[in-house]
């Protein structure tokens, strides 16, 4: 078995530091006494009580919440619906456009499809809100879906749909019963992958929203404008928590499902 060399070691070490070292930082400035963010004052968790009180972050955080849950959720359902079409549809009319414009959302820079989205909407004479946040985060995160769950299907096995049909199941009781139990985990790896985008956005969320619907990225942008408060480092430090629990959690779920799936296949090839 190769050994890692000094100079990758050193990188790796390196590389992983500049990404966590900040992050630690600003978990344990979260729990600093003083104002400042930049002296520490001595331990006390009083600034995410602070936190609790501030509406202004709470009504962000929950409209942030709505729109990433409903986001990632169309999101999910189209961006499976269109990597079945583009690998199972075969050769079709319009395919090549098609495809295109599923994946140009990946390649094209935030502040054109917010700009883009925003005309849009103007045009058709929407007023901004939460529902135009979460058409536009929709658009350019199904996109990722997509590219998830196609990396899936074209290493599925058809001969287990096959069997299915063979057994007298229907085209949509096999994609229920047997494709969309074998795809789950990548299902749920672009929900995920939906979601963390949603409540990272910032670029297309400002083009998008309302006075009425104020994102939390948004929000904490707009309050480090004028310095970057405790509070601020509170809330970052308790996203961090949710993504490692919510990284975890998906992680647990998919080891569960390829074990299950493993033995589902070896008590198959012994029958």
């Amino acid at each position: 078995m190769n050994r890692m060399s000094w100079f990758n070691t050193v990188s790796l070490t390196l590389g992983f530091a500049f990404l966590y070292i900040p992050m630690v930082i600003l978990i344990v400035y979260s729990f600093n006494e003083s104002k400042l963010v930049t002296v520490w004052g001595g331990f006390s968790p009083k600034w995410y009580g602070e936190l609790l009180k501030n509406e202004a972050f709470l009504t962000a955080a929950w409209v942030t919440f709505k729109v990433a849950v409903a986001s990632s959720t169309l999101a999910t359902v189209l961006g499976t619906m269109a990597a079945y079409v583009l690998v199972r549809g075969g050769r079709f009319f319009g395919r090549t456009l098609f495809s295109g414009m599923i994946y140009a959302p990946l390649v094209m820079p935030e502040v054109i499809t917010g700009l883009s989205l925003l005309l849009l909407f103007i045009g058709i004479g929407l007023d901004r809100g939460v529902l135009t946040i979460v058409l536009a985060h929709t658009t350019f995160s199904m996109c990722f879906v997509s590219v998830v769950v196609s990396s899936r299907l074209v290493t599925f096995d058809r001969s287990l749909e096959e069997a299915a049909l063979d057994l007298g199941c229907t085209g949509s009781e096999a994609f229920r019963l047997v494709t969309l139990p074998i795809i789950a985990p990548a299902v749920i790896s672009g929900w995920l992958l939906a979601f963390t985008l949603s409540l990272d956005d910032l670029v297309i969320a400002s083009f998008t929203s309302g006075p009425a619907a104020t994102t939390l990225p948004i929000k904490i942008f707009s309050a480090v404008r004028l310095g970057v408060s405790p509070e601020i480092n509170a809330l970052s430090t308790i996203m961090i928590a949710i993504v490692a629990v919510g990284v975890s959690i998906a992680s647990l779920v998919t080891k569960y499902q390829m074990t299950r799936q493993m033995k589902e296949e070896q008590e198959a090839e012994r029958n």
